[in-house]
This record gives structure tokens, C-alpha cells and sequence, in this order.
């Protein structure tokens, strides 16, 4: 079957009929030829992969850094997950319960080429970072440093353990433009003394998308004796890299992105020489070497843990190269259509290394509060506002299933506003 016409057999079977487990794979068949950054603005075989998803008619979907919905083969499971934990009841909690959290962990680990005894399921990255935060061994007087534009809910853990702990906070703030890496770095660099411990990094800045140059950060700070811990929220299973790689001591990321796993999962990775030191957040009766003791958080939807061999599986058949192409082509489709129109201010770096999906857009003049607003009620196109840090505009943030035509409206309407 030539791919023209599978994409119509999936479009006549309708959205409500059940997906099939071969669909997938007989799409990537029909492509498994072409180059990747060919097939990124292939919108014949991108059709095709819409079509694993219920999308609402209402809007555009353009607020996908939040929340990745889950495509029908991995939701079809995930309720099967539920079915089978409920069925169980108590028998699968005391049984199998805890080998499949570590089954499930392994898979994690395995993607992103990390030990399995380093990295742990969490219930998203606010809790695997605070997690480091607030059970760090502070002592009064003791140093971190972070960025305005880090996320809020660590900003808020920092600010907590300066007035548990006695320790002081430095906030930098990161250029949305950078000329190149090494003035990423210097920065960082230029803030850190004596008595600075720990470092926060994003790998991908949430409300602009930017790529930062993690490891070069990390082997600037390890030069001077400061640990590193990074925010993975909106880099997992988006962009593709090796966790070690990284070279960082610490590492949070939320599942329910990028990867497409039912919201209530995220992982905590901690170096292995690194696990003693840090309080849990909750108490574990094991080893202080052991990082399942950094890994309590008592009784939870298990079943959601299930659905992260199913979100693999998805994600490696689609083909992570094949992933990060189409969804670094939609933000480079749009923005290069709008930077330099008339009022129109694009908040990320224009080299295409620099950022992926993930992209913030304002229009000068006019708050992003409004822009949303208009966006949403003129336009039909969701998407979110930023308004600090030094960002004041409206986060785009296309999915694997957006199309260009969609991206077209947001283009229209961004041209017409300024």
C-alpha cells in the first residue's frame, strides 16, 4: 500500500473507531527511506500521525508545553492500565506493584543512557527538583545560583530553604538572544564564589524555548567545585541526548511532556556518588546509597506508571530523530514568517540549534495577557501568556499533530495584530 492511500484508509475510519497497533508502524513503513529532515515537512505522512489523536475542534492547540495529550494507542492502554489495577485491587499493590514502578524506571534510564540505579520515577519535575532543593545539605551562609527565567514553583523552594536554611540565593538573568555559548556560560560563571554550592539550569528555558549549553556549563562549574542540577522538563523525549552526556549531577524532567505519559509521572536522576547526601522527601527505609530512598511518595495511580512502557514504544517507533526534525521545522515554518514584521518581537534565538519546538512571540505595544486573549477569541488559537522575566509575549508550542495550515492562522493573525 503506497502512503497516499493509507492516509485515506485511516481518514475514512473516522475518530471514534478503535486505532490499530499495526497503523503506526505501517505509517513509519511507508518513510522509513526518507531522511528525517526531508520528512519533516512531508504534511502527507504528518496527516497520518494526526490522526492517532482526538483533537478538540474548538481551537488551535498551540499550549502543548504543559501538557502533551496522549495519542489513542497510548490512551487505549493507559485505561486498559487502570482496568487491570482495579480488577487486581489490593493483590497487584502488595504483589507486583513496586518491580514494575522498577520495570518501568529501567525503560526511562534506558532511553536517555543513564544506570538504572541512578534515576527513579517521581510525580513530575517540581517535586524531582524541590526533592534536591530542599533536601540539599545547606549550611548558612552557602550559595545557589539560578535564573529569573527558571521555573517558578524551584524559584519558590529556593526562596523556602533560604529562610529554613540560612542560605543565599543569586539570580541571573539568561539573554533571549545570546550571542554564542560562551556568553551562556560566562554568565553562569561570572556569578559563582567560594561559597556557592549548587547551580539550577534549564536545558530548555520554559517560557522561551532556548536551548542552553548544559554541558559546557557543567564542566565550567565542576571546575570550580559547584554541583549542577538540571531542568529536563521540556527537554525529554523533545530534543535527543544522553543524560550523561550532560555532565550534570542532578536531572528533572515531568513525563506528561514530551514523552506523552498520563500526567503523574516524572523521573529523578542523581548521580551515584551523589545519592548519600541528599535528604528524601519523604522517609525510605533503605540504604543511603540506594537511590529507591529518595523514591517514597506512598500510595498512587500506579496504573499511570504502566502507561510509560506504552509511551516508549510510541515514541521510539515514531523515531525520536524523526520527532525533534518535524517539531524544530514547525517553530522555524512560523517564526521565520513573523521576525521582523512590523511590531512583532520573537523572544528565541533564530539559529535553529538554539531551540526546537518551543518558541515566545509578542507583539510590542500590546501585553500578552491581551494577546492571548485575542488569540483565543478572534483567532481560535490557544496558547499561553508570559509576562516577566524579561519575556513578554505568548508561548507557542506546536505538537507532532499541528499542521501548517494551522500554523498559517497563527501567522495571519500575528501579521494583522501589530
Amino acid at each position: 500500500m503506497d502512503k497516499r492511500s493509507f492516509l485515506k484508509g485511516l481518514a475514512l475510519a473516522g475518530i471514534s473507531a478503535s486505532f490499530r497497533s499495526d497503523t503506526l508502524q505501517d505509517l513509519i513503513s511507508s518513510a522509513e527511506t526518507i531522511p528525517a529532515a526531508t520528512l519533516a515537512s512531508d504534511e502527507d505522512f504528518w496527516e497520518g500521525i494526526r490522526s492517532h489523536y482526538l483533537l478538540k475542534p474548538d481551537y488551535i492547540n498551540l499550549e502543548n508545553g504543559y501538557y502533551n495529550i496522549l495519542p489513542k494507542p497510548i490512551l487505549e492502554k493507559y485505561i486498559e492500565h487502570i482496568r487491570e489495577v482495579n480488577y487486581q485491587g489490593a493483590y497487584y499493590m502488595r504483589t507486583v506493584q513496586f518491580d514494575n514502578k522498577k520495570n518501568m524506571a529501567t525503560q526511562v534510564a534506558q532511553l536517555v543512557g543513564c544506570s538504572t540505579d541512578e534515576l527513579v520515577l517521581t510525580r513530575n519535575t517540581t517535586e524531582s527538583l524541590d526533592m534536591i532543593i530542599a533536601g540539599y545539605p545547606w549550611q548558612p551562609g552557602d550559595e545557589a545560583i539560578m535564573a529569573e527565567q527558571d521555573y517558578g514553583s524551584m524559584l519558590e523552594m529556593f526562596k523556602q530553604s533560604a529562610k529554613r536554611f540560612g542560605m543565599v540565593n543569586k539570580i541571573l538573568s539568561i539573554p533571549n538572544h545570546p550571542a554564542n555559548d560562551d556568553e551562556i556560560v560566562q554568565l553562569y560563571a561570572n556569578a559563582i564564589t567560594p561559597k556557592t554550592k549548587l547551580m539550577m539550569v534549564p536545558q530548555m528555558v520554559n517560557i522561551t524555548g532556548q536551548i542552553l549549553p548544559v554541558q559546557k556549563i557543567c564542566d565550567m562549574a565542576h571546575s570550580k567545585g559547584v554541583e549542577v542540577m538540571v531542568d529536563g522538563a521540556h527537554a525529554f523525549a523533545h530534543i535527543q541526548f544522553n543524560l550523561p552526556d550532560l555532565h550534570c549531577d542532578y536531572y528533572g524532567a515531568s513525563l506528561h511532556k514530551w514523552l506523552s505519559v498520563p500526567l503523574g509521572v516524572g523521573i529523578l536522576y542523581v548521580r551515584k556518588e551523589k545519592i548519600r547526601k541528599i535528604w528524601p522527601l519523604l522517609a525510605e527505609n533503605d540504604t543511603l546509597e540506594s537511590i529507591g530512598r529518595l523514591n517514597h511518595i506512598g500510595t498512587h495511580p500506579v496504573h499511570t506508571d504502566l502507561a510509560i512502557a506504552d509511551a516508549v514504544a510510541y515514541y521510539l517507533k515514531l523515531g525520536p530523530e524523526k520527532k525533534e526534525a518535524r517539531l524544530r521545522y514547525l517553530q522555524q515554518y512560523w517564526t521565520t514568517k513573523v521576525r521582523g514584521v512590523g511590531k512583532v518581537r520573537v523572544n528565541t534565538p533564530i539559529q535553529p540549534e538554539r531551540s526546537c519546538a518551543i518558541a515566545n512571540v509578542g507583539i510590542e505595544g500590546m501585553k500578552p495577557g491581551l494577546l492571548a486573549e485575542t488569540l483565543l477569541k478572534q483567532y481560535k488559537i490557544y496558547t499561553v501568556a508570559i509576562d516577566g522575566a524579561n519575556v513578554h509575549g505568548c508561548r507557542i508550542t506546536p505538537n507532532v499533530f499541528t499542521t501548517t495550515k494551522e500554523l498559517d492562522v497563527l501567522v495571519k493573525a500575528l501579521k494583522e495584530l501589530s
